[in-house]
């Protein structure tokens, strides 16, 4: 699991048929102060999720596939959950 921000929307008029009907979202992986860590990717949002949101993104494909019930499907990343708070007091 990790902390990504999301920052951009991902539209197709032609896409593969386990992404049709699916919110598909940019997002980059973060650390806990905010700081990009990682390069963006994209994921299925099963969150709701929008741009600026900060959120939970599940990056492994046999999890991904079985939560949207796709065996077969073409997913490796999807956004699980948005972030409300985090507390970095830790």
């Amino acid at each position: 699991m990790k902390i990504a921000r999301v920052i951009g929307n991902l539209v197709s008029t032609i896409k593969t048929p386990s992404h049709n009907q699916q919110k598909l979202m940019i997002v980059e992986p973060i650390d806990t102060k905010g700081k990009v860590i990682g390069d963006s990717f994209i994921a299925v949002d099963s969150a709701q999720a929008g741009i600026g949101d900060i959120v939970l993104v599940l990056e492994e494909g046999g999890s991904a596939r079985d939560i949207l019930k796709k065996p077969d499907g073409a997913i490796d990343a999807i956004i699980v959950g948005i972030v409300d708070y985090l507390d970095t007091n830790f």
